[in-house]
């Protein structure tokens, strides 16, 4: 059983939800604990998931085609770089998403947010919370890492009379939200999305932490950034900047990124009202305002936002097809061999200053998983790519010589 809570002026005991229903390719995003765990077949992104029609109803229409950047990143009104003028201490980049969660409850635009926050005996892990006051977003800053049931919490909320709710989530469990949406019957639905690549457990997060250093336990930040390092903050204030190219990667288990998150379609989580990450931004934020309650939530900001326009430079194919390279060798079960170091060395200083960069490095990014969900569904799961690939990851990998076969594209 899994204990929630709440956060706000005061603790609030609260219900304990069911445990998680087995399922298939599932990342617990919470509807499997619900009263009706049957929703999954029709909420669950890895089931058979309709984008076009959840992306026409919440953004008033699908991806344009003749926009290209709408093929990658999903529908957008448009695109910013933008950090906090006065960032907030402890926030994983400056405090966007903590600052928007801030004012919608200071300006009582909601009843309630739906977040995460830490273990109170592991800083790493997620636990799913209903915040109610402003102070108690700080608790939710900074970065977890593993499945934490958020959604479960969504019947909780309604049953407290929270009828006005704001959720901050991954993409999976943001397509659930949105396919469900009209039957919670909220008043009000704000849905601010952070990017997600790839999850994994806490437990092997925790074997990775191993690997970056001697004293993991003291390791209280760590980033993936756009400028090709893994940036590690340490309790006694140490910085560790490490190149992507020389992360020990090989030395992971195989299944240390699950099948999920090597099949998921949604890097950029096309359902959010906002989306706030980093890939694009260059040391920034980077935010897709996707509708008119994504420019409501931006505005929430006013002037203690700074913004820019985004820049794109360098070449994504030769990276892409790379790394097609590597997954092609992981989906056939060979092992990966460890880069010798003087190449790892020449490459870490190429990457960030010949690779794709700015929006070049996001397109970079949604190809690679565009490519890896085929490649491992092909291997693991060769009924599911019908369903589970829309049309548009198609053409994404197309220009790397990935084509659907008879059987594998739904025609409708």
């Amino acid at each position: 059983m899994t204990k929630v809570s709440t956060i706000g002026l005061e603790a609030i005991s609260s219900p304990v939800v069911s445990p998680a229903a087995a399922r298939d390719l599932c990342t617990d995003c919470g509807i499997s604990r619900t009263s009706d765990p049957k929703r999954c077949g029709h909420a669950c992104q890895f089931i058979k998931p309709d984008y076009p029609q959840l992306e026409a109803r919440v953004h008033g229409r699908a991806r344009d085609p003749q926009r290209t950047d709408e093929i990658f990143f999903g529908p957008f009104r448009r695109m910013v770089r933008a950090s906090l003028k006065a960032p907030r201490e402890g926030a994983q980049w400056t405090g966007i998403t903590t600052r928007i969660g801030e004012l919608l409850l200071e300006t009582g635009a909601v009843d309630a947010i739906l977040t995460m926050t830490q273990d109170p005996n592991d800083k790493w892990k997620p636990v799913p919370v209903l915040v109610t006051k402003a102070e108690g977003m700080a608790q939710c800053r900074g970065m977890r890492m593993g499945y934490a049931p958020l959604l479960a919490l969504l019947e909780p909320a309604r049953a407290r009379g929270y009828k006005r709710l704001a959720v901050i989530g991954i993409p999976c469990q943001v397509y659930a939200l949105r396919a469900l949406e009209q039957e919670l019957g909220f008043e009000r639905l704000y849905v601010i999305g952070t990017p997600c690549s790839d999850n994994t457990t806490t437990e092997s997060f925790h074997q990775f932490l191993d690997l970056l250093s001697d004293r993991p336990n003291t390791i209280s930040y760590l980033e993936f950034r756009a400028d090709y390092h893994v940036e590690l903050r340490f309790d006694d204030g140490r910085v560790k900047e490490i190149p992507f190219l020389k992360l020990p990667i090989s030395k992971l288990p195989p299944d240390f990124f699950p099948l999920t998150c090597r099949t998921c379609v949604d890097y950029t989580n096309v359902l959010a009202d906002i989306t706030v990450g980093y890939m694009a931004a260059q040391g920034d934020q980077w935010l897709l305002i996707r509708n008119e309650r994504g420019e409501e939530l931006i505005g929430l900001l006013g002037d203690e936002v700074r913004t820019s326009e985004l820049d794109s430079a360098g070449k994504r194919a030769g990276p892409v097809r790379g790394f097609m390279k590597n997954v092609e060798l992981a989906a056939g079960g060979l092992p990966l061999r460890a880069m010798p170091d003087w190449l790892r060395a020449l490459m870490g200083w190429v990457m960030p200053r010949f690779g794709p960069r700015g929006l070049e490095f996001a397109r970079a990014r949604v190809e690679m998983k565009a490519v890896e969900t085929i490649l491992h569904l092909r291997r693991n799961y060769p009924k599911r790519l019908k369903n589970m690939v829309p049309a548009h990851v198609w053409a994404l990998v197309k220009p790397y010589g990935i084509e659907s076969r008879d059987d594998e594209r739904n025609q409708q």
